[in-house]
């Protein structure tokens, strides 16, 4: 296929990979391998057998990527599955993304759920929702407002990291988020709701609802009565 070309599907059926300017789907489709392209639009279901690269991605449906993909700006309302690395320069989320290996970036803004099997690597991490890191979620500057469920991650660092509860503004939803990870390393680091084996930075505040094992700190540190630090070491 010669660049310049679009591919737009309004049925259902198996299309060839290639490189292409615009990819439309609005019905059901599947790419049999390997496609490069300026836009990447989906408005129904499909599935890409090998790597996605795209420009511009748009997701209101929902998406399965089996190789790997990588993209500039990245907005997604419905879920997108994405089965290797993933190099998503902007991305905006509002349903879910699941990446079964490294997710990489520059700015993350995510109002919905992620899955990530390996590393998480972005200049600036804003999530309110909720979250499944195994391996290590790396930032400049991470702000974590816990909505939902049990979030997790291996390990947390970066330079300011604020994790905080967020509560539903429906009625009768009582529930909070809440964070299970093993270490969380930062210049400045506050935390709410947040269960951890280390804590270290030059300032730590460790607010309410938070289970800690060991804080390091070279500056300050400040404990919130409603929490549990079993040990606290000025280094």
């Amino acid at each position: 296929m010669e660049k310049g070309q679009n591919l737009t599907i309004n049925g259902s059926g198996n299309y060839p990979g290639g490189r292409y300017d615009k990819v439309s789907i609005r019905g059901e489709g599947t790419i049999e391998s390997n496609v490069e392209c300026s836009t990447f639009h989906i408005y129904g279901t499909s599935e890409a057998l090998e790597n996605v690269k795209a420009g511009s991605v748009k997701v209101i449906g929902e998406t399965v990527v089996m190789g790997k993909m990588e993209s500039g700006d990245m907005l997604v309302m419905g879920t997108l599955s994405i089965a290797g690395e993933s190099a998503l320069k902007k991305i905006k989320i509002l349903g879910t993304l699941e990446v079964g290996e490294r997710l990489s970036g520059e700015t993350a803004n995510i109002k919905g759920s992620i899955s990530v099997g390996g590393d998480v690597e972005y200049e600036r991490f804003d999530l309110s929702g909720g979250f499944e890191i195994k391996g290590l979620l790396n930032a400049d500057t991470i702000n974590i407002a816990l909505r939902f469920g049990n979030s997790s991650a291996e390990e947390i660092g970066g330079g300011k990291i604020t994790i905080k509860r967020k509560t539903s503004l429906l009625p009768f939803v009582k529930d909070e988020g809440s964070l299970v990870v093993k270490v969380i390393e930062g210049d400045e680091v506050f935390l709410e709701n947040t269960t951890a084996d280390i804590v270290r930075g030059k300032l730590v505040k460790v607010g309410s609802g938070c289970q800690i094992g060991r804080v390091e700190y070279s500056t300050d540190f400040i404990q919130d009565k409603h929490s549990t630090v079993k040990m606290s070491e000025k280094i």
